[in-house]
């Protein structure tokens, strides 16, 4: 279960909640008593392995989006 730890005291004792996070405690901040932002650990050890993706780019892939589409995304 995290820890919940209000923002006053995560301000004072910063560092020491750094080091817990970086042990792997998950550690809440609250702000007025509610929960407002997460301190977790970095996932620093994930191996990648490249390559691992189906199918390839094509020229296709980077030809403008056609007029409706870019309407989509704009709005």
């Amino acid at each position: 279960m995290p820890t919940i730890v209000n923002v006053h005291d995560a301000k004072t004792h910063f560092s020491r909640l750094l080091e817990r996070a970086h042990a792997g405690e998950e550690i809440i901040l609250a702000k007025s008593g509610k929960p407002y932002a997460k301190l977790v650990p970095l996932d620093t050890h994930k191996e990648r392995t490249p390559g691992i993706a189906k199918g390839r780019v094509t020229d296709a892939f980077f030809e403008p989006l056609p007029p409706e589409e870019l309407e989509a995304w704009e709005q």
